[in-house]
């Protein structure tokens, strides 16, 4: 379990493909502090096993599971990602529940200036966006947001100058897939109602696929 904080922007050390893995090297400093082989670092929003770590880097498989879902296969080289430790019972809940489960990929559609802050707006599936409300949370590359406004097919969040200076996500460009992970709470009510009406809640990701979720 995370909080959608992002304590670290990581950088990638090398990427390893072979018939049988992929693997990450990440380069990082904050999330090495007391880390320990298996511990969960959550890496743009998707919850992920240190397999191996030295001073300064340390190592995470793909599973094919991943690959699919998320967007970590584009990374390469020298791209940033953004970090964070799993939740320890004394963490400041500062976010939002956040799983590090990506539902599905959204496209960057728009970035808008607007003073000191940057207007972000971003394309998914409509079956997705059935859990994004507005001023509900939305879980961007691992960072917890505020959804501001939503369309048929779009919602965007606004990125204060603070929170630009600590993500990602004002460093991609129009095009990018980004992580998104929508609040479990919605999840749940929507299959306890479900159960009561026969009708099947969650989307799978053929539908996510088919719609438009990259």
């Amino acid at each position: 379990m995370f909080t959608g904080l992002v304590e670290e922007m990581g950088t990638i050390a090398a990427v390893t493909r072979t018939d049988d893995s992929y693997t990450l090297v990440i380069r990082a400093r904050t999330v090495l502090d007391g880390v320990k082989f298996g511990d969960s670092i959550n890496v743009d929003g998707v919850c992920l096993s240190v397999t191996d770590f030295d001073d300064d880097s340390f190592t995470v498989g793909l599973a094919p599971e991943t690959l699919k879902r998320t967007s970590l296969g584009r990374l390469a080289q020298g791209d940033g990602v953004n970090l964070e430790r799993a939740a320890t019972p004394a963490t400041r809940l500062g976010g939002h529940y956040v799983q590090g489960h990506v539902d599905a990929t959204g496209e960057i559609v728009e970035f808008r200036e607007d003073h000191d802050a940057l207007w972000v707006t971003i394309r998914t599936a409509p079956e997705l966006l059935k859990y994004i409300v507005t001023k509900g949370y939305i879980t961007i590359d691992g960072v917890s947001l505020t959804v501001v406004e939503t369309g048929a097919d779009w919602f965007n969040v606004t990125l204060i100058a603070h929170t630009r200076e600590l993500i990602v996500l004002p460093r991609k460009k129009q095009g990018d897939l980004v992580n998104l992970e929508v609040d479990i709470i919605a999840k749940y009510v929507e299959k306890l109602v479900a159960a009561n009406s026969g009708h099947s809640a969650y989307p799978s990701q053929s539908d996510l696929s088919r719609r438009g979720a990259r």
